[in-house]
């Protein structure tokens, strides 16, 4: 009932009366009588002072506007900030990827839609990723791989070969393709536990029970291409994350089917966020996009 008395008072003291009051603000002079004289009689004050048929703002009613002015501008405020958020000319999406292939273009087309929204991004592995996600650190997130879970909403959104890179002067390195086969006891350097590339690459081999010789473990993509080029090894990577280099060739697999995968993921309590849902709207237009391109553009 205050917040009623409070913008009772305020419209009285701004449209200089009771009558320019009610007929302002489409207010009957009773009811702003009522509520002014509720507010003085509870807290014992005079915010109003009669001078012949005028009212007047008494000292404490200047010093209630002073208030009343910053509360409901500030009101005013919180209102336009919502309706903006409510619009998407405003607000923050945080995003969290295993990696910022993928994820950099899909924020490129997002600012692009809604160029008022803050973006955050955040790289770390799946388990940091998916933590994020189920602490609300973040909103989305961008994985390679998700096991079955009914808390979340995962939408697929492309897909890579893996191939092979060795050194230029590999015996492989003039080849248009290799078969896994043809990979086995070969000196191979791999990426740490855990990595989707690894585990897309391994259960190749497993199918076709080819054992390449494992002879360093990295868990840094650059550390890896420096191991090639020092002739360490050969290894493995999916072909949208391989930075052409003049000392590296890349040779696609033979007679075998190995991907790895781009899924965003949210928690499906809520995916009916607006800055969320406008997310993977984004995601799923650019989803569409790819898979209409013809095959060899």
């Amino acid at each position: 009932m205050r917040y009623t008395q409070l913008r009772s008072f305020h419209n009285v003291a701004l449209a200089g009366g009771f009558n320019a009051a009610a007929e302002t603000f489409n207010i009957s002079q009773p009811t702003l009588t009522a509520q002014i004289g509720s507010l003085e009689q509870e807290f014992g004050v005079e915010l109003f002072i009669k001078r012949g048929r005028r009212r007047e703002l008494s000292d404490t009613g200047r010093q209630l506007l002073a208030i009343t002015t910053r509360l409901f501008a500030e009101e005013a405020e919180a209102l336009a900030f919502l309706s903006e958020t409510r619009e998407l000319r405003t607000g923050r999406l945080s995003i969290s990827a295993v990696g910022p292939f993928h994820v950099t273009e899909m924020l490129a087309a997002f600012n692009q839609a809604y160029p008022g929204i803050e973006l955050a991004v955040k790289l770390g592995n799946s388990t940091e990723v998916l933590d994020d996600l189920a602490s609300y650190r973040s909103d989305v997130a961008v994985l390679a791989y998700i096991d079955q879970d009914d808390r979340l909403l995962t939408v697929p959104y492309r897909r890579h070969p893996v191939a092979i890179f060795v050194r230029r002067d590999h015996r492989f390195a003039g080849r248009e393709s290799v078969g896994l086969p043809e990979l086995e006891g070969e000196p191979m350097i791999v990426r740490e536990q855990g990595s989707t590339t690894r585990r897309a690459f391994e259960e190749a081999l497993a199918r076709t029970g080819t054992r390449p010789r494992t002879v360093m473990e990295i868990g840094s993509r650059e550390a890896i291409r420096e191991a090639v080029i020092r002739g360490l090894g050969i290894s493995y990577v999916s072909d949208a994350e391989f930075v052409p280099d003049e000392e590296l060739r890349l040779i696609p697999i033979a007679g075998a089917e190995v991907y790895t995968y781009a899924h965003v993921v949210v928690l499906r309590q809520r995916e009916a966020s607006r800055v969320i849902a406008a997310f993977l709207t984004v995601v799923r237009r650019m989803r569409e996009a790819f898979e209409a391109e013809p095959p060899d553009s």
